[in-house]
């Protein structure tokens, strides 16, 4: 959309708005925002533009409907599913000036931030009050809020505290056509459709968030964290559905595999026994005098499924380094392997021992290895499937690897994502989860809001989701829109 000479136009009006300063056009200055942190592949922008505020973004978006170029929001660029890349070209808005936070309020027990704020800093705001923001995503250190809203991101934490939605009050959204809306607000009212609801997890389809309302949970009076190790996946796997089967809902319930151990013990030395086949670790928290009972079920359940170790953190230290463990695990695996690509399909705990097995096997017929860091609580099993991007064979292997492990999560009844969003790497496997009944209807919210198709097109669905929602994606040499 929108003719070579509309597109300079538009960033003569955009320098004009911003100053050249906040305008960014050179080649070299465009690199980075050509891919997020999936780097199979990449799409240049026209521009980045770095608004201040809500009415900056206002104009911003105006302008591009004025000129009919396609536009998208963007924070730190860690999302995993290529949704904050300029698909078909335009501008990208790039929100990381506006990260301040606006307003906490412990009373009430809420905070109003911008999209822009890195998502563990709102946490390290609150500690020394007794609060966090309980979303905790593994790349929490990098990533935004705003990001978190637009993937409705999880972590480690998700199985007792939730996703993102459960967090979120309140919005204030630029919608596809520059109009100020709020949604929400600091109390949970039942007025309306839920349009909150709707925007959180959208992935950035519906509109540009540029405040938000969240709520802050209070930190636990105690922790108590283990570390199980099993001889082999199935057995650790096991230990998981067993525990949910008992009604015992850790705060987290990770399971990380042995080459993940292995490159974890080679980056930081976080404890994990490197002879382990894979390790669970495992978080309670509450009243301290409850702790005791819920951990020895643990402890007995994790025996009795072929536990060959069981440890709890004997101190604040310890316990922080296990957990740093997990945070950098996927930095670890950088360090082992020129390239890898995580997949987020997940399953119902039940199935974890047969995905498992599935995706070691299929890597291994296509040549690669494939380890595992799993949100195992909630079946999300994160593989991470190792290449070499420069060796164009076996980066066609783990997209080919990619697509199997997400149609065997399918048929075992689990889903395509769990919190890294469909975006445009799984538009491919999006006919495999949704029929075309299903697509029509989200394909009808998706206009409602964003009539012009202009704001972050080519994302999720496979038909209708270019400018104009009227051409079709077809199966093509190489890909590519027809």
């Amino acid at each position: 959309m929108g003719s070579k000479k509309s597109k300079l136009l538009l960033i003569d009006d955009l320098e004009t708005l911003l100053g050249q300063d906040r305008v960014l056009s050179h080649p070299t200055e465009l690199l980075v925002y050509e891919c997020d942190g999936l780097t199979l592949s990449k799409y240049g922008p026209e521009a980045v533009v770095l608004p201040h505020s809500t009415k900056e973004v206002s104009e911003i978006v105006k302008c591009c409907q004025k000129h009919e170029i396609p536009f998208l929001a963007r924070g730190s660029g860690t999302g995993l599913s290529g949704g904050a890349v300029a698909a078909e070209g335009g501008i990208i808005i790039q929100m990381s000036k506006m990260s301040n936070i606006l307003e906490i309020d412990y009373d009430n027990e809420i905070a109003i931030v911008e999209p822009g704020v890195i998502n563990l800093h709102l946490s390290e705001a609150t500690r020394k009050n007794g609060y966090h923001f309980a979303p905790d995503p593994s790349s929490q250190k990098a990533c935004t809020i705003g990001g978190n809203v637009a993937e409705n991101a999880g972590g480690p934490h998700t199985l007792k505290y939730g996703v993102t939605t459960n967090h979120i009050l309140g919005l204030t959204v630029v919608m596809p056509n520059g109009d100020i809306v709020e949604l929400g607000g600091k109390e949970e009212l039942n007025n309306g459709y839920d349009l909150v609801g709707i925007f959180v997890g959208s992935e950035g389809t519906l509109g540009i968030t540029t405040e938000i309302i969240v709520r802050l949970s209070r930190n636990p009076e105690s922790y108590k964290t283990f570390l199980a190790s099993f001889n082999t996946v199935e057995s650790a796997s096991h230990s998981v559905s067993q525990m949910i089967a008992k009604g015992i809902i850790p705060a987290a319930l990770e399971l990380i595999d042995n080459l993940s151990i292995i490159a974890v013990e080679d980056h930081i030395k976080a404890g994990f026994p490197v002879d382990a086949a894979a390790i669970l670790l495992i978080e309670i928290d509450g009243i301290s005098s409850e702790l005791s009972n819920q951990a020895n079920q643990i402890k007995g359940i994790c025996h009795s499924s072929g536990a060959i170790n069981f440890q709890e953190a004997k101190d604040e230290k310890e316990r922080i380094q296990l957990w740093k463990g997990r945070k950098e695990a996927m930095g670890a695996l950088g360090k082992i392997t020129p390239a890898f690509y995580t997949v987020d399909g997940v399953v119902p705990r039940s199935k974890l021992p047969e995905i498992l097995k599935f995706d070691i096997e299929t890597g291994k017929l296509n040549g690669l290895k494939v380890a595992h860091l799993c949100h195992a609580g909630d079946g999300n099993i994160h593989p991470n499937i190792l290449y070499n991007h420069m060796n164009e064979s076996e980066t066609k292997a783990a997209i080919e690897i990619s697509k199997a492990i997400l149609q065997k999560c399918i048929d075992l009844g689990g889903a395509l994502s769990g919190e890294h969003g469909i975006g445009t790497e799984k538009i491919s496997s999006f006919k495999i989860m949704f029929n075309d009944a299903d697509e029509a209807q989200m394909l009808a919210v998706r206009s409602s809001f964003n009539s012009s198709g202009l704001l972050n097109p080519s994302k999720i669905f496979p038909t209708g989701a270019k400018c104009g929602e009227s051409r079709i994606r077809k199966t093509i040499a190489g890909g590519g829109w027809l």
